[in-house]
């Protein structure tokens, strides 16, 4: 089955667009004040990074799932070095895995963040991103709620 996704910017005024997907939900983006922007919404490299985090994501929490892992919060931090000459290129990319849970355990989070890292570098060779990706990862024991008598 073949599904087609689009998004679109329009430009609003001096270099600020609002961007809007298939999906119908919307966003601005902008630049600095300093690249004669006006600050109004995302940069589109951080849009970039922010849609690398919901991608990993999104695709390391359902194989932690279906391995039986009780993951009781995850955050995906996303770090990347801009080279801004000739022009504003992504040259590293960091990308953190915090995960907290019940007994984790951490053979499976390396294959599910090597599994996912894999599909990424797939992706990016396709889009022809040439910056280095690294993934690290760290765990928490989530802490038992705690009853009280009311």
């Amino acid at each position: 089955m073949t599904k087609f996704v689009t998004a679109k910017a329009r430009l609003e005024k001096g270099l600020r667009f609002e961007g809007e997907a298939s999906s119908g939900h919307r966003l601005l983006m902008d630049t600095s004040i300093y690249h004669e922007g006006q600050n109004a919404g995302f940069r589109p490299i951080e849009l970039f990074l922010l849609s690398i985090a919901g991608y990993v994501g999104m695709e390391v929490i359902s194989i932690l799932r279906k391995e039986g892992q009780q993951v009781t919060g995850y955050e995906v931090r996303m770090q990347g070095i801009i080279v801004e000459k000739p022009e504003n290129v992504l040259e590293d990319i960091t990308v953190e895995h915090i995960i907290a849970g019940h007994t984790l355990n951490h053979e499976i989070i390396g294959q599910a963040i090597s599994i996912v890292e894999q599909r990424f570098k797939a992706a990016c060779a396709i889009l022809g991103q040439v910056a280095e990706v690294r993934h690290m990862y760290c765990t928490v024991e989530a802490q038992e709620p705690v009853l009280t008598e009311a």
